[in-house]
């Protein structure tokens, strides 16, 4: 018994790579969240009503809840039913990356990741540019999935302290708490294959080569290319 939820956003319902069906709905219900339509301190929804509402198998919505409950972002007592956390108990970002699916996040990279590539080659000192060397020569070792995200992570969160504005900062930060959720761990696996890992490695290197030559052009040329890449590699997956 599985339907699409009510009030899903777009984005997700049209997503190819939303993910299961438990997470579809641990997004939707972190969305209504984040939105204030469940308020902090208020009682959710019965299960029962909620998961007919939702069109799907009371099984399901309670993996969903408890998925959001290891989140922090609900509380769930027995017998009393599931509350909205108080905030001050929970990162106030973890309801935005509850309800952020994998498209939501490429299309935030699309806007944000190229006006840092800009505003980095303008404003970075060459001491900001030889660690961006520094994090692509540890790449080099690197061979775990894992371990070349958080690199990658790393790199672009370098990148954005460049620009030298802290509010673009503040919002990639965001960008990259939300792309830390465990759903995404195995589309980076598929995404991070050795022979991928090999090419990146390369892509990263010549972007720093960009920007030590302040060559706008070519570094938002790469920056775009690896962005249309992993678009290609999200909307085949699933």
């Amino acid at each position: 018994m599985t339907s699409l939820p009510r009030n899903v956003p777009t984005a997700l319902v049209e997503s190819p790579a939303s993910g299961s069906t438990v997470q579809m709905v641990a997004e939707t219900l972190g969305h209504r969240i984040a939105s204030g339509e469940y308020p902090h301190g208020s009682r959710m929804p019965a299960e029962r009503e909620l998961a007919a509402s939702l069109g799907i198998a009371r099984n399901t919505l309670r993996e969903a809840l408890d998925l959001l409950s290891r989140k922090g972002l609900i509380t769930r007592r027995a017998g009393a039913g599931s509350y909205v956390a108080d905030p001050g108990t929970w990162d106030e970002a973890a309801p935005i990356a509850a309800a952020t699916g994998p498209l939501h996040l490429q299309v935030m990279r699309g806007i944000l990741e190229p006006e840092m590539i800009r505003l980095a080659l303008i404003h970075m000192p060459p001491s900001a540019i030889d660690q961006l060397n520094e994090i692509v020569q540890r790449m080099e070792a690197a061979i775990d999935p894992a371990r070349f995200a958080r690199l990658e992570e790393e790199f672009r969160l370098k990148l954005a302290e460049g620009t030298g504005n802290p509010l673009l900062l503040a919002c990639y930060g965001l960008l990259v708490k939300a792309g830390r959720q465990r759903h995404r761990a195995g589309l980076q696996r598929r995404r991070l294959t050795p022979e991928n890992i090999v090419r990146l490695r390369a892509d990263y290197a010549a972007l720093v080569g960009a920007i030590s030559d302040r060559d706008i052009a070519r570094a938002l040329d790469l920056v775009q290319q690896g962005l249309m890449d992993e678009q290609r590699q999200l909307m085949q997956e699933d």
